[in-house]
């Protein structure tokens, strides 16, 4: 997904940052991929749990290229954490919204700063479908729900407040991309269960990042990309 959304800004004439804490080869190729085609990208370490990294990061983005537009935040963790364990549904739940909603909320101040001493910008949040929806549709996943409850408040509330020169959305995906260890069975129920019949693909996102970078009257929204599933 992130692969997608990169290439399609890139080829909108967007210069790239790709940040990264662990996966530095995989940062670097998709930067080599990008300037293959045609791009300007870079790589950058930043764990976005950490405050200063943050600041650290965007700071030098502005200082590098001259301004700051866009931010796209896909960074998010997917577990499972059955309430009947106690103590990992507590690990489980400050990590989720560690890393699923403060990072989010640290990193659009961290580049809200930069974005205003420019023409000002646009911050893309992922949310997920069920959150969007507003009640949840599977057990053991209450961290998981929770922390993009919260993404689609935050993304309201701080587009209220970084308005007008900053408009913030959120996308919510449903069946973009199947895990890679669902069943074939799984893999047909969730295409039964989705209106449209099939699964999205990652495009689908990159579509939707491009409309919410290039409008000029869209803002708070928390869009659903998710073939209909949230009406079943």
């Amino acid at each position: 997904m992130g692969m997608a959304v990169a290439r399609a800004l890139s080829q909108r004439g967007c210069r790239i940052v790709l940040t990264y804490r662990k996966s530095k080869k995989a940062a670097e190729d998709s930067v080599q991929t990008l300037m293959s085609e045609g791009g300007m990208a870079i790589a950058l370490p930043c764990d976005l749990t950490q405050k200063r990294q943050i600041e650290r990061t965007a700071e030098r983005i502005f200082r590098q290229f001259k301004s700051l537009d866009v931010l796209v935040n896909l960074s998010s963790i997917y577990e499972k954490s059955p309430l009947s364990d106690a103590k990992g549904a507590v690990t489980s739940w400050e990590a989720h919204l560690k890393v699923n909603t403060e990072s989010a909320y640290l990193l659009s101040l961290g580049v809200a700063r930069w974005m205003r001493r420019g023409d000002g910008g646009r911050i893309v949040h992922i949310a997920d479908w069920t959150s969007a929806s507003g009640r949840p549709r599977y057990k053991d996943y209450t961290p998981y729900y929770v922390s993009k409850v919260a993404i689609k408040g935050l993304t309201e509330a701080m587009a209220l407040e970084l308005a007008p020169k900053i408009l913030v959305n959120a996308i919510a995906p449903g069946p973009i991309l199947p895990p890679p260890d669902l069943s074939a069975k799984e893999y047909k129920a969730v295409m039964s269960a989705t209106p449209l019949a099939r699964w999205g693909g990652v495009e689908e996102i990159s579509k939707t990042v491009l409309f919410l970078v290039e409008t000029d009257f869209v803002t708070g929204e928390t869009i659903r990309v998710d073939g209909g599933r949230h009406l079943s």
